[in-house]
């Protein structure tokens, strides 16, 4: 079993930043990709940005030069560095984990940013 599990989400103002964790755990041999995705009200879920094992990043064109993605393959984490952040970034913020080609799910935090 592989467990998911993401941290660093809450409140801030328009303009600021946040800092989003995602560790995995549990029988990994090898995590290739990881993705961060969000989810917005009565909207469906979108993929922000991804990497893979060997670091080639790709972004959401609504974030990028504002998000960064990175990992660090020691630990089997991933964070999202959110910057200049929007009132539209506001969501559930999940990370998804490709280990032996099947993707595991975190539970999700919340990310809101007031106007």
């Amino acid at each position: 079993q592989v467990q998911v599990v993401e941290s660093g989400g809450g409140l801030v103002q328009a303009g600021g930043s946040l800092r989003l964790s995602c560790a995995a755990s549990g029988s990994i041999f090898s995590i290739n990709a990881m993705y961060w995705y969000r989810q917005a009200p009565g909207k469906q879920r979108e993929l922000v940005a991804a990497i893979t094992s060997g670091g080639t990043t790709d972004y959401a064109d609504s974030v990028k030069g504002r998000f960064t993605i990175s990992r660090d393959n020691s630990k089997n984490t991933v964070y999202l560095q959110m910057n200049s952040l929007k009132f539209e970034d506001t969501a559930v913020y999940y990370c998804n984990a490709e280990v032996f080609g099947s993707g595991y799910w975190g539970q999700g935090t919340q990310v809101t940013v007031s106007s």
